[in-house]
């Protein structure tokens, strides 16, 4: 190989990007603008609830169990109704998700020692929220219970019970459970896929539709020169992109990096090396810019933003699936950005999926050599 060679392709590819302002705003605004936007927008935290009461007691215990609801992050009161169709109404138009109705004799059972009744009423159209809130809720209402348990001994004089066990979950690594806390190094490995294929996706297609792919093909540019160059530019700007999402992480989004921010830089530079080598062979197979641009966004958006773990757990999928997912890159690269990240475990750990991205990359640059030598025949 000629390094020469390769140099003043990518010398050619360098001023290309410096001189389109369409391809600079793509390999550099973009990426940063979805990392913002799906920053802010993909949440997994369910907070303020919005919540509808119907006390139908009206009674100082009633109020008090409510407000345990109200002083809670989880919940928030939206209004109060007065029958069911009220109840219906708020839910149906999404003013409120769940619906609390206290039975009129919520009092006289608290006081007689008999359980009372609680119904919940949960809009179940989105049942993750549904699930989380119903837990909530449980878990408020258990709470309840123990202090009405508590006082009632401490009235009566009596000893309070001990809990036969103790119970004490600690959180590691996450311990606030904010998922922005891993859906950011996620991002950035999905944006990065996506943004790196789409990039060189059009590189070699641009080439054949402008006519000068036989100017190339003419001078003693080697298939290997010719896809090295076209990587280059690409690979410094990927490397940017991913040094300006971990400065976001940082300040912007509070994400800490716990781990080495050279061992993300490391496996980010091996991840894009592989993902430009599969925009560059989709280019090669393509010859066309649009075609290369909607097989980009098939191969590797709808991969790594479904089967790579990163909103979906693969543990939940079926057991086809789950074998699928083991062809795609993101799903190491996620693996190891989190780990990197919450963890700050290091290459002794994460070696495995390190490897897996190594074996990938190869096979991606072997194969875009291979094809495109084939193209020049």
């Amino acid at each position: 190989m000629n390094h020469r060679r390769a140099w003043a392709v990518a010398r050619k590819e360098f001023l290309h990007v410096l001189r389109d302002p369409r391809s600079l705003g793509m390999a550099v605004a973009i990426p940063m603008l979805l990392l913002m936007l799906y920053g802010y927008a993909l949440t997994l935290d369910v907070d303020n609830v919005p919540t509808v009461v119907w006390d139908q007691s009206g009674t100082p215990s009633s109020r008090d169990f409510i407000s345990q609801f109200a002083g809670s992050r989880y919940f928030s009161i939206a209004g109060y109704g007065w029958n069911y169709p009220e109840l219906e109404r708020e839910i149906d138009s999404g003013r409120a998700l769940v619906a609390l109705v206290v039975p009129r004799d919520f009092a006289d059972d608290i006081r007689s020692g008999r359980p009372a009744s609680v119904q919940m009423l949960v809009d179940g159209s989105d049942s993750n929220t549904a699930t989380l809130a119903v837990a909530y809720a449980d878990a408020v209402t258990r709470a309840y219970s123990q202090n009405l348990s508590v006082e009632e001994l401490q009235r009566l004089g009596e000893p309070a019970l001990r809990a036969p066990i103790d119970f004490r979950p600690r959180v590691w690594f996450n311990p606030e459970l904010e998922s922005r806390n891993y859906i950011i190094p996620g991002l950035i490995a999905v944006i990065m896929m996506v943004i790196a294929a789409l990039l060189t996706s059009l590189t070699v297609a641009r080439e054949w539709e402008r006519g000068t792919m036989e100017q190339l093909i003419s001078t003693p540019v080697t298939g290997r020169e010719l896809i090295l160059g076209k990587l280059l530019p690409y690979f410094v700007i990927g490397l940017v992109d991913v040094l300006m999402a971990m400065l976001l992480g940082e300040f912007l989004f509070r994400v800490p990096l716990r781990g080495s921010a050279l061992l993300v830089l490391l496996s980010a530079g091996i991840f894009l090396v592989g993902t430009m080598a599969l925009g560059i062979l989709i280019s090669v197979v393509a010859k066309n810019q649009l075609m290369a641009n909607q097989m980009a966004m098939v191969l590797t958006f709808v991969p790594s933003f479904l089967l790579s773990g990163f909103v979906f757990p693969i543990a939940n999928m079926p057991a086809v699936i789950r074998a699928i997912t083991y062809l795609v890159p993101a799903r190491y690269f996620i693996a190891l950005l989190k780990a990197i990240y919450l963890k700050g475990v290091g290459i002794n750990v994460l070696a495995g999926e390190g490897f897996l991205l190594v074996v990938f990359a190869a096979s991606m640059i072997l194969l875009a050599v291979g094809l495109f030598k084939k193209k020049l025949v």
